[in-house]
């Protein structure tokens, strides 16, 4: 049976939902992840940087509109060294201005592709899957790649069975 590795980034606190903040317990990239770990068994591994975003959305977005602007890399809490014992990567993030946080970026850069399944998960208000797919072929050199998801964020919580389904199929 092939290992299954979920790597995400989550934001928790105020979000953007359905047009107005809201302030979420657990991040919809969370709820995902999880949903994926449940159906495909394997390990999570949450992204955190060490600098902590703002709590305020606003100011978060702004934020993360300048590293992608700047193309940062934040220093991160922990790492994954290497993902040798997996045969299938599952990327879950947010979409930040069409993208995944550029911490996610972070620590995909560290890690050797070759030989290993990608799936990109993209949880979002109205931008889907943005250019997720493109950048992770850009940084996954050596990879396969399986169809990617979006999962309108506000959404998330019902989006259970189809999450499920979908990480069944690519592995």
């Amino acid at each position: 049976m092939a290992k299954n590795l979920i790597i995400y980034y989550s934001r928790k606190g105020e979000n953007y939902v359905n047009g107005s903040i809201k302030n979420l317990k657990k991040g919809n990239t969370e709820i995902c992840a999880e949903f994926i770990q449940s159906a495909v068994s394997g390990d999570l591994f949450e992204i955190e940087t060490v600098k902590t975003y703002s709590s305020d959305y606003y100011e978060c977005i702004d934020d993360a509109k300048d590293e992608l602007n700047a193309n940062a890399r934040p220093e991160l809490k922990k790492y994954l060294d290497n993902i040798d014992e997996y045969e299938n990567i599952f990327v879950c993030g947010p979409c930040w201005w069409g993208t995944y946080p550029m911490a996610v970026f972070t620590q995909l850069e560290k890690l050797d592709f070759k030989g290993k399944k990608v799936m990109a998960l993209m949880t979002h208000e109205g931008s889907g899957l943005g250019s997720s797919e493109r950048d992770l072929k850009k940084i996954c050199v050596g990879a396969s790649f399986g169809k990617g998801m979006a999962v309108h964020g506000a959404d998330a919580l019902a989006a259970e069975n189809a999450v499920k389904k979908w990480a069944t199929e690519n592995v």
